[in-house]
């Protein structure tokens, strides 16, 4: 097999299968909602928040399909992929309002940078030490450091109003803290 053939179990099968025909069940029923939409978050709204299952960022919210710009990733943390996708929410995207939302019982509050990289190393037999991970100690520190990662950047800043919450994820609660 080559590397643009698509990868197939013992049974001759893609191990997408399932989710080609669900997309395939998808496409057919929303094809109307979805023809011709122009891709501006439709609520203004933009959110950086953990790429944690638990969270379904526009149901949190009251939003639906086409209303926000959502980024995810390990923490919910601002990185610089998450700054290059909120300036382009905002100047192109009709971003008026971010939130930055990470999340109670979330897993990069748990371990050291250290640790999760033992871990992985032990996992893949694999020196994992050159991996960074943007582990969490303090959630707390972190939010107000991405808010003010977002507020003081020069092609964000007064462009949109920005908050810093954390998502309960055994209530459904959102309570903002910047």
């Amino acid at each position: 097999m080559d590397a643009t053939s698509p990868a197939r179990d013992d049974s001759g099968t893609s191990p997408f299968a399932d989710l080609l025909a669900a997309n395939e069940t998808f496409a057919t029923e929303h094809a109307a909602e979805l023809e011709g939409f122009d891709g501006v978050a439709r609520a203004g709204v933009a959110i950086v928040t953990c790429m944690d299952s638990r969270i379904q960022p526009l149901q949190m919210l009251g939003l639906t399909h086409g209303d926000a710009k959502i980024f995810r990733n390990p923490g919910g943390r601002v990185t610089d992929a998450a700054l290059e996708a909120l300036v382009l929410g905002v100047h192109l995207l009709g971003v008026r309002r971010i939130l930055v939302v990470p999340h109670t019982r979330c897993a990069m509050t748990v371990k050291t940078e250290n640790e999760l990289r033992e871990t992985i190393s032990e996992l893949t037999g694999i020196d994992a030490w050159f991996q960074r991970f943007h582990v969490v100690p303090d959630q707390e520190a972190a939010l107000a450091e991405d808010v003010h990662r977002v507020t003081s950047h020069p092609l964000i800043q007064g462009r949109a109003e920005v908050g810093g919450f954390r998502y309960d994820v055994d209530t459904g609660r959102l309570t903002q803290l910047v």
